[in-house]
């Protein structure tokens, strides 16, 4: 059984910081990618930000890029968000997933068949 748990998420007001984490275990777990997706009430799950785990550029969406940054940690399968300048636009759940099959784009939701259970961010204005 595959776990990804996340934690760090909370109620920070806008201009705050935030550090997000997400650990994965599990029997024989071996992963390809790992990424953070938020999805705000009323709206589709987006891609927030992905890592490959054989090295390369991580990816960030467009609307995140300079204010948020994903990272390894030195624990294998461990992976963090460390999120800059919030604004109330960023609150959402935020989830953690992971790619076992050794392909797809990081930023599309089908590459990832792990998740975790979501963490609440809420930017106060």
């Amino acid at each position: 059984q595959v776990q990804l748990v996340e934690s760090g998420g909370g109620l920070v007001q806008a201009g705050g910081s935030l550090r997000l984490s997400c650990a994965a275990s599990g029997r024989a777990f071996s992963s390809y990618a790992m990424a953070w997706f938020r999805q705000a009430p009323g709206k589709e799950r987006e891609f927030v930000a992905g890592i490959r785990w054989s090295g390369g550029i991580p990816l960030s969406a467009d609307s995140v890029k300079g204010r948020f940054t994903i990272s390894r940690g030195d624990a294998k399968y461990m992976v963090y968000l460390e999120m800059n300048s919030l604004k109330p636009e960023d609150t959402a759940v935020y989830y953690c997933a992971a790619n076992t099959m050794s392909f797809g784009r990081l930023s599309e939701t089908p590459s990832y068949d792990y998740w975790g259970q979501g963490t609440q961010v809420t930017v106060s204005s």
